[in-house]
């Protein structure tokens, strides 16, 4: 008989071990609270200038003007720089000073949603969040798939793309989102001095272009007469004009779209010697000029572009198919400038809207760690950033097949995505004002709401598409956030468990004894009768052995809807009896990480003991899941068991 040497299975094995590790490389026991690549800068340094970190989030801020000025011309026609001073105005006198107060209340970066998480309690403020990052997914995502595709219209129409790529926009702007996650799959490092570099040399190029459009316009002043006729001619009065520019502005929101990045990288900036994370005083001092000059320098560009592009661009280029569609001031740059400039700043404009979809990224991977985990609401891989960048690309990839790369179909979901955001931060900054008794401030962030109110209602009506799209991520994020809540509710969700000096010196007189015996007690009315009696049931039922001594432990379940928790045990004596409390998001979980502490404490396997609860076990079920008692000793036991897979070492749980 012969045998036929087998392949060794070692390598596939260590080819998948090796594959596993580099997916979750980064994850560990404390990435619950994990702000993401920019969420605390690199340990080597204190941070950066306020400007440079100003670089980072003006990629997906001045970007838009690589499209804004001819979505403003498609939505406004010729009254495109009324609705923009109107959109100036809503971003100096508005978003500005809600964001320079979100600045301040959560200077962490956590943004307007910590604000308003900490204005509900229980599930109801979990469930804000949740719904509110639905719309921040949908604000992040679709800048990534809007920017690449406003890029990819820059590469078809520029005059030395070889005729393979022209009306290729869909494949070309797949590839630049495969190229935004490949660079994050890699690693997203130094990723502020190549904002600082795109930042400096598109607004460079983007001055040159204004400025030369200025000489034209101030060379052959008969446009603005035109410009002036056409529009007096459809619109009878000043008032007329004011009344469509007021109406029509919501449409022009995208040119609103970077303040939450700019809060969210707030821990980046370089703050003063005696910050303390307490108070950070420089670091506000520094976001704000952050925000301040981002929104001054925009408004400047914006206004200047608006009227450029309406003077010298004849209305029917903005409509879909035209040569202006989506790429205004690279018209200009062509058409005023030559072919090799205008080429320069097609390249310079790609870059930038590119570069725009990694800085949307980072605001992704800043965020979503920040609360899902913390909340039980997503599985352990979502802690490290690889997955993510996964699951974030490839709902990008559906994004941009559904909406055929086109700029113009996108922009309702992105401006509603960036109204809910804005609204979210006017009226927490309201609340906060409000809270602070700052009665001017009060009034004013109310005002704010309820334009942005106004503004969001106008933008879902007209444009209803937007609000689906949220609403598919917001159900997406609901659906899977309580199944990764359900299918982790039996882990011990204890963080860290310590005892007191008290606790120490009952569990020490216990220990001499032989193995801790603890008796779950739900605490009541507290008095002599109830241990008494307790102790005595308990004896009799699960066979405690006569004069060994007891620990009674008590869980106060403070607030169910958190998931993982810092456990202090206290210890107390009442009435004679040794007593150890604790508060805890679960009654079980709680009890079993105490277990699972004591045995290390102790260094023997303690035994716990339980009475049966009377009711249905789909109802006591329900009860674990919302309330986090329920019926407490099969589910201590199965915590146990998924905790400690070894019989011998797992503590034992009777129940009589």
């Amino acid at each position: 008989m012969t045998t036929t040497a087998q392949a060794d299975p070692t390598p596939p094995a260590t080819t998948s071990r090796r594959w596993r590790a580099w997916l979750l490389d980064g994850l560990s026991s404390q990435a619950a609270r994990h702000p993401g690549p920019h969420g605390t800068p690199p340990a080597e340094h204190k941070g950066h200038s306020w400007w440079r970190v100003m670089c980072l989030t003006g990629v997906d801020y001045f970007s838009t003007l690589g499209y804004q000025p001819g979505i403003a011309a498609l939505a406004a026609g010729l009254l495109s720089p009324f609705a923009t001073l109107v959109l100036i105005a809503l971003t100096l006198f508005g978003a500005l000073p809600v964001y320079r107060r979100v600045a301040k209340e959560s200077p962490n970066g956590e943004g307007s949603i910590a604000m308003l998480e900490r204005l509900l309690p229980w599930w109801a403020g979990k469930l804000l969040v949740l719904v509110l990052l639905g719309f921040a997914a949908t604000d992040f995502i679709i800048t990534m798939t809007l920017s690449a595709a406003d890029a990819s219209a820059h590469v078809v129409e520029n005059p030395f793309a070889p005729p393979l790529l022209h009306g290729a926009n869909l494949w070309i702007t797949l590839v630049l989102l495969a190229a935004l996650g490949a660079v994050f799959l890699k690693g997203f490092r130094e990723a502020i001095g190549i904002a600082v570099g795109l930042v400096g040399t598109y607004l460079v190029l983007n001055v040159v272009v204004l400025a030369t459009s200025a000489w034209q316009v101030l060379s052959h002043p008969v446009v603005i007469d035109n410009w002036w006729g056409a529009m007096t001619a459809a619109h009878s009065s000043p008032l007329a004009i004011v009344g469509v520019a007021l109406l029509v502005f919501p449409k022009l929101a995208l040119g609103m779209s970077g303040f939450e990045t700019g809060v969210a990288v707030m821990p980046q900036i370089q703050g003063d010697a005696a910050d303390t994370p307490a108070r950070p005083a420089g670091r506000i001092r520094g976001t704000r000029r952050l925000l301040t000059t981002a929104a001054l320098v925009m408004s400047g560009f914006l206004l200047l572009s608006s009227l450029a592009t309406t003077l010298l661009i004849p209305q029917r280029e903005f409509a879909p198919g035209g040569s202006a569609n989506g790429r205004a001031l690279a018209y200009l740059a062509h058409h005023n400038l030559g072919e090799a400039f205008g080429t320069v700043y097609d390249l310079s404009t790609i870059a930038i809207l590119w570069f725009a979809g990694a800085s949307a990224m980072a605001g992704l991977l800043n965020l979503v760690p920040r609360y899902l985990p913390r909340y039980g609401m997503a599985p352990e891989w979502a802690r490290a950033v690889r997955p993510l960048v996964l699951i974030f690309l490839a709902t990008a990839f559906g994004i941009t097949v559904f909406f055929d790369a086109d700029v113009d179909a996108q922009s309702g979901a992105y401006a509603t995505g960036v109204l809910v955001l804005m609204l979210s931060a006017s009226f927490a900054s309201t609340v906060a004002a409000r809270h602070r008794r700052l009665r001017a401030a009060t009034l004013g962030f109310g005002a704010i709401t309820l334009v942005f109110g106004y503004t969001l209602v106008t933008n879902v009506i007209e444009r209803p598409d937007g609000l689906k799209i949220a609403l598919l991520f917001i159900l997406g994020i609901l659906l899977t956030s309580f199944a990764s809540r359900v299918h982790r509710a039996f882990e011990l969700r204890a963080v860290h468990v310590d005892f007191d000096e008290t606790a120490e010196r009952l569990i020490g007189a216990a220990m001499a004894a032989g193995p801790l015996r603890v008796i779950a007690n739900e605490p009541d009315e507290r008095d002599a009768a109830e241990y008494r009696e307790k102790e005595y049931s308990q004896r009799e039922e699960t066979h405690i052995p006569d004069g060994r001594p007891v620990l009674f432990l008590e869980v106060t379940v403070r607030d169910s809807s958190d998931f993982t928790t810092d456990l202090h045990v206290r210890g107390e004596e009442r009435y004679g009896a040794q007593i150890l409390r604790v508060e805890g998001a679960g009654v079980a979980n709680t009890i079993a990480a105490v277990l699972m502490r004591l045995r290390a404490y102790s260094g023997q396997v303690p035994h716990a003991y339980f009475n049966w609860t009377e009711g249905h076990p789909f109802s006591h079920l329900l009860r674990f899941l919302v309330f986090g008692d329920g019926e407490v000793a099969p589910v201590t036991r199965e915590v146990l068991r998924r905790a400690e897979p070894d019989p011998a070492r797992r503590p034992r749980v009777h129940v009589g």
